[in-house]
């Protein structure tokens, strides 16, 4: 199968190319770079020149493949609800590459957008069109699609994780720089949920290969890890102090992540392993916390 890649150098698409190739498939990646077309053609992927500001290039590099795997987004959390408006753009135009077709295209999505109203740890069968988190408008984008009978399968994100990267947890890093200290609310019991970037890659392609149209898959291994052991983590690797901080605080430690530093971010996985035969092997959080080098952390 020759798979069209969004994000095909980014964190989690650059894991994703392997297992690609590995299991026989061919990739044809975007990238709007020379120095990440070089990257590309280096890891043996075809390239395909685009930008997430012209939805056309996405439409053309999934009318040019058999299935599309769509990894891309932009992280600049000033505009993340102008950016989740462009991702729903470029997964409708995509999408109509497709229509009138039986290619698959798997779409990204956070594990939030699972969570039950009542509370309690995120699950696939659960999709609240009126959602708080802008990245909402991803999942919307899909529903369309699906509508139109598309074969349209979501990946719900927790935090991923390597010893470079992980998820919110690298600009918390930044934001306790600039604070001084590493902060976690009240008691510190907040939990959110976490994967491997190796294992999140492997159900990338068990989702294209085993998954169902209109199925959503929860990309997380641990349901939730407390926001106590991340501070605590982060203090450990950086030589920051660790304190716990009420309410009024938040703010002035977490900066523009204030709205994250309370909320439970659980999800189970295990309709998804039962679904897809997936099975996680990688390190969990708090191992590669530990082993993060803090001396030059990774830009968010």
């Amino acid at each position: 199968m020759r798979v069209f890649l969004t994000g095909a150098t980014g964190f989690i698409g650059s894991y994703v190319i392997p297992v690609l190739l590995d299991r026989g498939h061919q990739v044809l990646g975007l990238t709007r770079s020379d120095a990440g077309a070089r990257r590309l053609e280096d890891a043996g992927v075809a390239v395909h020149r685009g930008d997430l500001e012209q939805p056309e290039t996405l439409a053309s590099g999934a009318a040019a493949a058999d299935a599309v795997i769509h990894c891309a987004f932009d992280h600049n959390f000033a505009t993340f609800f102008q950016n989740t408006k462009k991702d729903e753009r470029n997964i409708a135009a995509m999408g109509a590459a497709l229509e009138g077709t039986q290619k698959t295209i798997l779409i990204t999505s956070g594990v939030g957008i699972g969570t039950p109203i009542n509370g309690g740890p995120a699950t696939e069968d659960v999709l609240n069109p009126r959602h708080a988190n802008p990245r909402i408008a991803t999942e919307l984008a899909g529903a369309a699609l699906i509508a139109r009978r598309i074969d349209v399968r979501t990946i719900r994100l927790p935090q991923v994780h390597d010893t470079m990267k992980a998820g919110l947890i690298t600009p918390l890093v930044a934001e306790a720089r600039r604070a001084g200290a590493v902060a976690y609310v009240g008691e510190g019991r907040t939990r959110w949920s976490a994967a491997h970037v190796s294992d999140v890659a492997k159900l990338y392609v068990l989702a294209l290969e085993r998954g169902e149209p209109g199925a959503r898959y929860i990309a997380s291994v641990e349901e939730g890890v407390t926001a106590r052991a991340i501070a605590e983590a982060i203090g450990q690797g950086t030589g920051l102090p660790v304190r716990a901080i009420e309410a009024d605080e938040v703010e002035r430690y977490f900066g523009w992540m204030a709205p994250f530093a309370a909320l439970d971010m659980t999800a189970s996985n295990a309709w998804t392993r039962a679904r897809l035969g997936w099975e996680p092997t990688g390190p969990d959080l708090l191992t590669d916390l530990a082993a993060m080098d803090y001396s030059a952390p990774s830009e968010a």
